[in-house]
């Protein structure tokens, strides 16, 4: 009886051996005592040793003893304990006058039926050129974004310096012309303010709050003679936009706000602009709104001109409606977007 019970014993061994012998992977095959039983022949061949020479011998003395790295022992003495398995351990493989390869290294104990009879199947893998290739990946990609950072910086610089023009030659032109060079100056100034939000981002989404408060910069620094008596401020909330929906949202806030300081304060009168963002899943609501003297009968502030048709177009391509209602006093103008989070707008968390 004896004799039979070691029976699956002797062919579980004999099939473990055909497996590594006929293995096209670098294998080994262990006892417990991690001494060599057999090896692939790919493996001879992936680190020129001679397995069958080393054969009895501990995997730790393979070649001039490269295999014998402190971390590889210890992993492997924790397969036997049956405490974990060597799914991937990767190990920089060091012979004398070859150059240094990166290997993963795999091990596992066999399931005999004699649990007295060890027996472990270690693989190595050379993943060098693998390795290597990722890591050439990762530099071109972090060179890419260095760059990529270095124009979003380079664009903005050139956009103030041309909207700092705009301004110079609006203080020299006719009364005529000044107000539309300094509304170019401010649009100008809306996609500079954007560059930036952009070169601090690390992930291309913009902080609308922040984004909004570089906008009204210009605008409020152009057109607002006393800032103590005409306010301009803004009220959002965390949401961040993608940048393509970004350009559009900014060059809607400066066209709005160029219009309220424009038409809302006359006579040198005081008051208040406020822009405001807010989420409201699955939409948004983008308004500026002013105290100043309302809407004219028949007419709206938000449906004149230029900025009226620039306004209507940029909240049609990000799929919102512009509504104009009166704020008593004053007038508030609301994009609304009623729409999946697929819009390229991310709600706050």
């Amino acid at each position: 009886m004896a004799h039979d019970a070691a029976l699956p014993s002797i062919v579980a061994e004999s099939l473990a051996l055909a497996v590594v012998l006929s293995s096209d992977a670098p294998t080994l095959l262990l006892n417990g005592d991690l001494d060599v039983i057999a090896g692939s022949s790919s493996f001879m061949r992936a680190f020129q040793i001679d397995v069958a020479a080393m054969k009895g011998q501990s995997v730790f003395a393979l070649g001039a003893g490269e295999w014998d790295v402190p971390q590889l022992r210890a992993l492997l003495k924790l397969t036997l304990s049956g405490d974990t398995g060597l799914d991937v351990y990767e190990m920089d493989l060091r012979r004398p006058g070859l150059p240094i390869r990166r290997l993963a290294v795999t091990a596992h104990v066999l399931e005999y039926a004699d649990e007295t009879n060890v027996r472990v199947l270690l693989a190595a893998s050379d993943v060098t050129e693998a390795r290597l290739a990722a890591k050439l990946k990762d530099d071109l990609l972090h060179e890419k974004a260095v760059l990529h950072h270095e124009l979003q910086h380079r664009v903005a610089n050139s956009l103030q310096i041309i909207a700092s023009v705009l301004m110079q030659s609006a203080r020299r032109a006719p009364k005529s012309a000044k107000g539309f060079l300094v509304d170019a100056q401010s649009r100008v100034m809306s996609v500079a303010a954007l560059q930036h939000q952009l070169a601090q981002s690390t992930v291309g989404d913009v902080q609308l709050r922040s984004y909004f408060n570089d906008l009204c910069t210009s605008p409020g620094a152009s057109m607002i003679g006393d800032p103590d008596k005409l306010i301009l401020s803004v009220e959002a909330d965390e949401g961040v936009a993608a940048a393509e929906v970004s350009v559009s949202l900014g060059l809607i806030v400066t066209e709005l706000v160029i219009n309220a300081l424009k038409h809302a304060f006359p006579n040198g009168r005081g008051g208040r602009v406020v822009v405001g963002y807010q989420s409201h899943a699955p939409g948004w609501t983008l308004t500026v709104k002013d105290d100043g003297i309302g809407m004219s009968k028949g007419t709206t502030p938000a449906k004149a001109g230029l900025g009226t048709s620039i306004v209507e177009a940029l909240a049609k391509q990000v799929g919102a409606k512009v509504e104009v209602s009166n704020a008593h006093p004053g007038t508030l103008v609301s994009i609304v977007r009623q729409a999946a989070a697929t819009d390229g707008l991310q709600r706050p968390v």
